[in-house]
C-alpha cells in the first residue's frame, strides 16, 4: 500500500495556514522586531563611515537634518578621543536595541511556533484516532510514529525559523542594497549581480537534494519501526533466542540509514563550499574595485569601509537562502508524508445512521467479505437469538474474528456483500460509537495500557467504585492475583501488560469487559491463556452475570463451546454446520472430529463436576 503521495504547492500552504491560525499576532510581531533589529544593524557601518570621514577627517557628513544639528562635529573634531568613545557608544546604543529586539523577537517566535505545532500535533492524533481499523493494520506503527515527531518537528523548524529568516533576508537585501545604491551604484552592481548565481546555484542543489531527503526520511520510519517491534516483542526475541539476527536485522537498517545521510552530508558539503567561494568571490570583487575607487576619489574612505561592511553582511545572508531551500526540501518531504496521514479517510458513518439501543435477534444475511482481494468470509447466513450464548468453532484463517469484527464494524461490509442487522437495523444504520459502546469485546491477544491494573480496567468505566471493580475482577478469577501483586490494584503493568502473565492479562481484560456491562458480549478465544479448570470457573461465574446479555464465543476448546445455545462451525470462510452440542456430536462433522480428540479423560472428569458454564 502507498505510504507516501505528494501534496501540491496550495495544500502544503493551507496545511500551514490552517494551523497558524491563533498565532499570527505572535508571528507578526517577531517580523516587526526583526526589521527593527535589521534597521539598527544598518546603522553601525554609517555610524564607522561618519566618524572616519567626517569626524576624524574633514569630509562634510549627508546625514539628515535632525542628526546633524544633534551632532557635536565641531567638538568632536576637536576631541579625537571624545569623538572615539560618542562613536563607541552610538554602536552600543544600536547594540542594546538590537538585544531588546531579538529578545522579543525570540519570545514571540517561541509563542508563536509552540501554538502552531501543538495544533498540528493535537489535529494529527486526534484524526489518527478516527482511521479506520483496516487503515492502522496497513500501516507500520514506527512509521506512523515517526511521522508524528520527527516529521512534525522539520515542519516547525522550517515554517517557524526558516520563514522567519527568508523574511529578514529579504528584507535586508532590500534595505542594505538601497544603501549601498545610494552611496556607490556602480560599486553596488557587483554584490548584485552576485545574486542570481547564488540563486541559480542553490536551486540546482534543491532539485538534486529533494529526492535524498525523502528517501532518507523513509528509511528513518524504517529504523524506527525495526526498533519498535523489537522492545515490545522483547519476550518473543528472549524465547527465541533471537538477539543476534535482530541486532544484525537492525544493524543493516542502521547502516542504510548511515549512508544514506553520508551521502546527503557529501551533497551538501559541495553545496556549502562552493557557496562559500562564491561568497569570498564577492567581497574579493567588492574590497578590489572599491580599492580602486576610492584611490581615484570616486568614494571617501568611511564610504568604503561602510560599503565593505554592507556587502559582507548581506553576502552571507543570501547564501543562507540556500540553506533554506535544502530545509525547504526537508520540510516538503515531510509535508507529503504527513499530510499522508491527515488526507486519509476517516471512518464516516452513513448520514442516516443513528444512536440506537441493540435490542434483537443478529443476523449475518449473505455476508461475504475479504482483505485486500483475498476472500475470508464466503456466503456465510445465520441468526443469533437475542440473549442466547452463540459459539462459534473453526480452524486458523477460518473468520472466526472477522465475524465478530464485522460486528463492532471495525471493518464495514461493502454493497452486494451481505448484511448484518440487530433487531433488524443494519448495524451501518446505528453510529459507530453507539454500537462500539454496546459490544463488549474481549481479543485472544488483549491489549493493556502502562497504566495501573485499576486504570487499565476502569477505561471503559472511569466513574466505576472499587466495589464495581472487584465484583468483575472476581468473576474473571483474577481478584487473588491482583491481590498478591506488590501494590494490588494500583501496580503499574508494564508496557502491553508484559509484567503479567498471559492468562492473567487474558482475566484483566475480561473484567474490563464485564465493567462495560453491554448488552453483547464477545470473547474472542480470551480463555486460551488458562488451564481448561480456571476456564470453567470462569465460565461458571459469568453464567449468572450474562443471563441478561447476548453472549458470542469463539474458541478452540470444545469444553468452553459446549454449553452454548447454539454452534457455528467454520470452515475454510463457510458455514460448515450449525446446532447444538447433541445436535454436533450426533453426526459426523468436524465438531465432531475435534470433540473426539480432545475430549480426554481429565475433561470428561471436569465436566462430571459441573464445572461447564
Amino acid at each position: 500500500m502507498e505510504t507516501h503521495g505528494k501534496l501540491s504547492r496550495r495544500e502544503k500552504i493551507a496545511l500551514v495556514l490552517r494551523h497558524l491560525e491563533g498565532c499570527w499576532g505572535f508571528f507578526l510581531g517577531a517580523i516587526l522586531l526583526a526589521y527593527m533589529n535589521t534597521a539598527c544593524n544598518a546603522l553601525v557601518p554609517q555610524i564607522i563611515g561618519v566618524t572616519v570621514d567626517s569626524v576624524l577627517g574633514t569630509k562634510e557628513p549627508d546625514l539628515p537634518g535632525v542628526v546633524q544639528a544633534l551632532l557635536p562635529l565641531e567638538q568632536l573634531r576637536a576631541d579625537p578621543y571624545r569623538a572615539l568613545w560618542t562613536a563607541a557608544g552610538a554602536v552600543v546604543l544600536a547594540a542594546a536595541v538590537r538585544g531588546l529586539c531579538i529578545f522579543g523577537m525570540r519570545i514571540n517566535l517561541a509563542k508563536g511556533s509552540e501554538g502552531f505545532v501543538k495544533k498540528l500535533r493535537d489535529n494529527l492524533y486526534s484524526h489518527i484516532m478516527r482511521l479506520s481499523f483496516d487503515w492502522h493494520t496497513a500501516h507500520a506503527t514506527g512509521d506512523v510514529i515517526q511521522r508524528c515527531t520527527s516529521d512534525v518537528e522539520v515542519i516547525r523548524t522550517f515554517v517557524c525559523n526558516q520563514l522567519m529568516e527568508v523574511v529578514r533576508t529579504v528584507f535586508l537585501i532590500a534595505l542594505y542594497t538601497g544603501i549601498m545604491l545610494a552611496m556607490n551604484w556602480k560599486l553596488a552592481l557587483i554584490p548584485l549581480a552576485f545574486i542570481p548565481v547564488t540563486g541559480l546555484a542553490s536551486g540546482v542543489f534543491y532539485g538534486k537534494i529533494s529526492s535524498r531527503f525523502k528517501v532518507a526520511d523513509e528509511a528513518e520510519g524504517e529504523l524506527t519501526t525495526c526498533a519498535q517491534e523489537n522492545l515490545t516483542g522483547v519476550r518473543v526475541v528472549r524465547a527465541f533466542g533471537r538477539e543476534k539476527f535482530e541486532i544484525d536485522r537492525f544493524g543493516r537498517k542502521n547502516d542504510r540509514f548511515s549512508s544514506l545521510w553520508v551521502e546527503l552530508g557529501r551533497v551538501l558539503s559541495v553545496y556549502w563550499a562552493s557557496g562559500v567561494l562564491l561568497v569570498c568571490l564577492q567581497i574579493m570583487a567588492v574590497v578590489v574595485a572599491g580599492t580602486a575607487a576610492a584611490v581615484d576619489g570616486a568614494i571617501s574612505l568611511g564610504e568604503f569601509q561602510a560599503f565593505v561592511i554592507y556587502n559582507s553582511a548581506m553576502a552571507w545572508p543570501v547564501r543562507s537562502l540556500g540553506r533554506v531551500l535544502s530545509e525547504m526540501s526537508k520540510a516538503g518531504v515531510s509535508m507529503d508524508r504527513v499530510g499522508y496521514i491527515l488526507r486519509a479517510a476517516e471512518e464516516a458513518d452513513r448520514p442516516s445512521a443513528r444512536p440506537a439501543r441493540l435490542a434483537g435477534d443478529i443476523v449475518f444475511d449473505h455476508v461475504t467479505f475479504g482483505y485486500e482481494g483475498q476472500e475470508v468470509l464466503r456466503d456465510v447466513s445465520f441468526t443469533i437469538p437475542w440473549g442466547s450464548t452463540f459459539a462459534i468453532l473453526g480452524g486458523t484463517g477460518s473468520g472466526k474474528s472477522t465475524l465478530v469484527h464485522l460486528l463492532d464494524r471495525l471493518y464495514d461490509l461493502e454493497e452486494g456483500q451481505g448484511t448484518i442487522t440487530v433487531g433488524g437495523v443494519d448495524i451501518r444504520d446505528i453510529s459507530r460509537g453507539d454500537l462500539r459502546r454496546q459490544v463488549g469485546l474481549v481479543l485472544q491477544e488483549p491489549f493493556l495500557f502502562s497504566q495501573t491494573i485499576r486504570e487499565n480496567i476502569a477505561a471503559t468505566r472511569p466513574d466505576a467504585t472499587q466495589e464495581e471493580l472487584r465484583a468483575c475482577t472476581q468473576i474473571a478469577c483474577v481478584d487473588e492475583a491482583i491481590a498478591d501483586l506488590p501494590q494490588g490494584y494500583d501496580t503499574v503493568v508494564g508496557e502491553r501488560g508484559v509484567t503479567l502473565s498471559g492468562g492473567q492479562k487474558q482475566r484483566v481484560a475480561i473484567a474490563r469487559m464485564l465493567l462495560q456491562n453491554a448488552p453483547v458480549m464477545v470473547f474472542d478465544d480470551s480463555l486460551s491463556a488458562v488451564d481448561a479448570e480456571t476456564d470453567a470457573k470462569i465460565r461458571a461465574a459469568l453464567k449468572e452475570r450474562m443471563a441478561q446479555s447476548t453472549v458470542i464465543l469463539i474458541s478452540h476448546r470444545v469444553t468452553t463451546l459446549m454449553q452454548a445455545d447454539r454452534i457455528l462451525v467454520l470452515d475454510g470462510g463457510r458455514a460448515a454446520d450449525l446446532g447444538t452440542h447433541a445436535e454436533l456430536i450426533s453426526r459426523p462433522g468436524i465438531y465432531k472430529e475435534i470433540y473426539d480428540i480432545q475430549m480426554s479423560s481429565d475433561d470428561r472428569a471436569l465436566i462430571q463436576k459441573g464445572g461447564e458454564a
